[in-house]
């Protein structure tokens, strides 16, 4: 293990000013010891800030919940929902919101790389209502984990089970001392998606400038009507922008190939055995539903892969040696490409909302151009952020290569972060999925600027994001 340096400082440096106090059980963390390894750092950084504290604008009685868990999960999209945070009905769901009905499920790895993009260390910290002050998952030298009973999410059984799933993701694991129902992964899930379209580039399927007339035979509130567009533009809009037709569009032209199942072994072969891409709809690309699972280490293990560390970066199950050649230079060129050029930096970053009090400022990275009008502001698929970013550009210290997701009980955020030239160096990937989706708003939340986009997360993760960030800078390399 190697030994760390971490500069003093206290959560409420760490997290920047709010608008409102944060909660006293969330207003400061001890300072670490000299010597603290990364997992102690991650769980006790968790439990500091007080997820549980989060506001709840679609409170859920138990009566209801056990209804709704009496019958047959419905098979729908569950990204097609709108926002809550955006409703016609919000300011009423605002006055009717309750304390969160239990400690939320928060599931959180950082991968720190070494020079040569190598993981170098690693932590995994699961929180649930079985485990409020989070609990260190244990990691081999491999990466891999047998200690985890993975279950699928279920929305109503997270009400009326304590947050104990009853599907398991993974045969075999009923003895395992821990057990966790993975939160429902929402777009993050495109990660597996563009990995396995550029699986198919590199096989020569399909190439980058073929156009995909993507012609759906039934139509979907998520996927929308039907398009046509390059396979690169296809990635660059489900990336950049979060674009669901470009996703579904994506998926089927997986379909028509044959390909979701080969890409669900390729999974499996590689060691990241909770990545399922599992149900969507071979007619239109939909049906996302809770068939889809993502842990947040395999999530981070498949982002090492598209870093493109020299060597092995770790060995299957099976005994097989995985590396950065698994994709092409170009496909892992193109993908980190897309994801640096992220446009909803707005959860683990906030630096779309730069200048505001809220929210917390989060990863300190630098927002993309191509975003960026004339007055500084930023403009995402047609989300005005409202805030001009450039001064905190100029101030930036990081990239940030990632993809988040979010909807009504989902929130997450995963990708890689760099250091800029002449910044503290890091290097390392954090990757974090919840069930704290746009259905759940801090106490005290400020109202949204006419005209501008709402904060769709809590704040507590800018603030955990931008913790990790000054702990990996403060890291004797």
């Amino acid at each position: 293990m190697r030994v760390r340096t971490i500069l003093s400082w206290t959560m409420a440096v760490v997290v920047g000013a709010a608008v409102v106090p944060p909660p006293a059980a969330a207003a400061a963390a001890p300072v670490p010891p000299p010597e603290q390894s990364l997992a102690e750092f991650l769980q006790q950084t968790l439990d500091s800030l007080a997820f549980q504290e989060v506001l709840d604008l679609a409170p859920r009685t138990s009566a209801q919940a056990g209804a709704r868990a009496a019958a047959p999960a419905p098979t729908v999209d569950k990204e097609a929902a709108p926002s809550v945070q955006r409703a016609p009905g919000a300011a009423a769901a605002l006055a009717a919101a309750q304390p969160i009905f239990q400690q939320p499920q928060i599931d959180a790895t950082v991968l720190e790389l070494d020079r040569h993009g190598r993981v170098a260390g690693s932590a995994t910290v699961l929180m649930s209502p079985q485990y409020p002050r989070g609990v260190v998952v244990p990691v081999d030298a491999n990466l891999h984990t047998t200690g985890v009973r993975w279950r699928q999410w279920d929305d109503a059984g997270w009400y009326v089970n304590r947050g104990q799933g009853t599907i398991d993701v993974l045969p075999g694991r009923e003895d395992a001392p821990l057990d966790y129902m993975l939160p429902y992964p929402a777009s993050v899930l495109k990660l597996m998606v563009a990995f396995g379209v550029l699986r198919l580039v590199d096989q020569g399927v399909v190439g980058l400038d073929d156009t995909y007339r993507y012609q759906p035979t039934t139509i979907s509130s998520l996927c929308g009507a039907a398009s046509a567009d390059t396979v690169r533009k296809y990635l660059d809009a489900a990336l950049t922008q979060s674009s669901n037709n470009a996703s579904c569009a994506l998926i089927k032209m997986m379909w028509d190939h044959n390909a979701i199942d080969g890409l669900n072994q390729q999974f499996q072969d590689l060691g990241l055995e909770t990545l399922r891409l599992v149900g969507t709809n071979p007619v239109n690309g939909g049906r996302w539903g809770n068939t889809i699972t993502m842990s947040s280490l395999d999530t981070a293990k498949l982002l090492a892969i598209v870093n493109g560390g020299r060597g092995t970066l770790w060995t299957a199950p099976d005994g097989r040696r995985v590396t950065r050649n698994v994709l092409s230079a170009s496909s892992r060129a193109l993908f980190l490409t897309a994801l640096g050029r992220q446009g909803f930096n707005w959860m683990l970053s906030t630096t779309n909302y730069c200048g505001r009090d809220y929210p917390a400022p989060g990863i300190p990275q630098v927002v993309a151009d191509r975003w960026i009008g004339a007055d500084g502001t930023v403009t995402v698929a047609g989300n005005r952020f409202g805030q001009d970013v450039r001064p905190c550009n100029a101030e930036a210290q990081v990239t940030f290569a990632h993809k988040p997701g979010w909807v009504n009980n989902s929130g997450a955020d995963a990708g890689i972060v760099r250091s800029l030239p002449g910044e503290a160096k890091r290097h390392y990937i954090i990757s974090v999925f919840s069930n704290l989706g746009d259905q759940y708003r801090d106490p005290g939340r400020p109202a949204t600027p006419a005209g501008t986009v709402p904060v769709e997360y809590t704040q507590k993760f800018a603030q955990l994001g931008a913790a990790v960030d000054r702990y990996q800078a403060a890291c004797r390399r």
